[in-house]
């Protein structure tokens, strides 16, 4: 079974013990679901493999950004436009407050359905969105807000048009300017975190991945044809190019994995926001605690000692490939 039929299967063992769970004389049969929708949940959420986990990032029933932005936050306030040329719907901005204190939200959007998905590009953000992003970030650090980000993109949208208007510029210019904005950002990939279009959101001081989101300079299967000249590999790219939380947390590039419920995130995405909620409030008040100059001196250095392996950490192509 693919992941999607997986998780189409426990949809329909959760529906079923619903109906039946408070009839008495269904005890039988619901212990006998209850064994079936355990076996099923451990196969799709445990036992995964790094595949399995891209398929889970990318399903279209994941939570979103906008479902975060409601559970974690109140008073959000969205504001729009990058005053050169347009507003992106893929990338949403916007004001608000977490427990009390004032914060500045960017989030990669990617919508619920068809009509949605096409609307928000399928959270690929065009030049307008990185220019968006980098003008509310600005102005958080002019009122001195923390910045929240939700990374959720196959990558940054790499049609023609989008390059004529700067693409490649926008997102050099968004490195740039998070690498020294003096308040803290916070960086949160909540399922896809593709290429050079979520780095433009990731630049940060903390950065959190959700238990089965992944994080990657390429997917899996632009890695398989360039490396392969063959795309149909990509399951195998998947295993090779650690891009799983628990690999990226091992390596030292994640502070912090949240976890997902057994049952499923889409079945019930609280027990995260409540979690997420606890880790942002405690590195939050640990943030705006640092001097402005310690707080950029610690970004900095903590991406010098990026690439810095020990030889547990070192993983290699195998020998066909390597030269």
């Amino acid at each position: 079974m693919t992941v999607s039929e997986k998780l189409e299967a426990l949809q329909q063992l959760h529906e079923q013990l619903n109906l039946i769970r408070n009839k008495p004389e269904a005890s039988a049969e619901t212990t006998e679901l209850e064994h079936q929708l355990h076996q099923l949940q451990n196969e799709t959420f445990v036992d995964c493999s790094a595949w399995d986990k891209v398929q889970l990032a990318r399903h279209p029933k994941r939570p979103n950004a906008m479902t975060y932005i409601q559970a974690l936050f109140t008073d959000f306030i969205e504001l729009h436009g990058d005053r050169q040329s347009k507003d992106d719907p893929s990338m949403i901005t916007g004001l608000a407050f977490f427990m009390g204190r004032p914060v500045t939200i960017i989030a990669q959007a990617k919508g619920r359905d068809m009509q949605e998905n096409i609307l928000r590009n399928f959270g690929m953000n065009g030049p307008e969105g990185y220019r968006k992003s980098l003008r509310i970030m600005k102005q958080a650090e002019k009122f001195n807000r923390p910045i929240i980000t939700f990374i959720d993109t196959p990558g940054a949208y790499p049609g023609i048009t989008a390059e004529e208007k700067g693409q490649g510029e926008a997102i050099a210019r968004n490195l740039l300017e998070m690498s020294t904005l003096a308040v803290p950002i916070i960086a949160i990939v909540i399922g896809e975190g593709g290429s050079g279009g979520a780095l433009a959101l990731s630049v940060c001081d903390r950065i959190y991945m959700l238990e089965h989101s992944v994080y990657s300079i390429l997917s899996p299967e632009g890695f398989a044809t360039i490396l392969w000249k063959d795309g149909k590999r990509a399951q195998e790219a998947a295993e090779l190019m650690k891009m799983t939380a628990q690999d990226l947390k091992e390596l030292g590039f994640v502070d912090s994995i949240i976890n997902e419920p057994i049952e499923g995130i889409q079945f019930n995405p609280y027990t995260v926001t409540s979690q997420l909620s606890a880790q942002l409030q405690q590195d939050l008040s640990l943030l705006e605690k640092l001097r402005k100059e310690r707080l950029i001196a610690l970004r900095y250095q903590r991406y010098r000692k990026f690439g810095e392996t020990s030889e547990k950490q070192r993983w290699f192509l195998p020998k066909e490939n390597s030269r």
